[in-house]
């Protein structure tokens, strides 16, 4: 298992961009998948984007064309860019790896805010 910690969440206007990254603390290659996903006040965590071993991806429909969701192996990181931010955004987001066989590793989470 590996530790994760997020950064790159801040205050940011509706239309704007902010990119998040997740570094772990040892090789994330072996994560079956490696998530960002977010909670907002008074509502269930939500998964965002997720990216498997192999690469494939896969998006909620409320952040399809707006978000990218990327994986660098040599730094162990992951990222997660989001564009066209709007207000619905707000949450705080997360990043998780999930394993075969064993429990998932969690971020402590960071904060976005998407407002004028």
């Amino acid at each position: 298992q590996v530790q994760l910690m997020e950064s790159g969440g801040g205050l940011v206007q509706p239309g704007g961009s902010l990119r998040l990254s997740c570094a772990a603390s040892g090789g994330i290659w072996s994560a079956n998948t490696m998530d960002w996903l977010r909670q907002s006040p008074g509502k269930q965590r939500e998964l965002v984007a997720s990216i498997t071993s192999d690469g494939h991806i896969n998006y909620a429909d409320s952040v399809k064309g707006r978000f990218t969701i990327s994986k660098d192996l040599d730094q162990n990181t992951v990222y997660l860019q989001m564009d066209s931010l709007k207000p619905v955004d707000t949450a705080v987001y997360y990043c998780r790896a999930t394993y075969y066989g064993g429990p998932p590793s969690w971020g402590q989470g960071t904060q976005v805010t998407v407002s004028s």
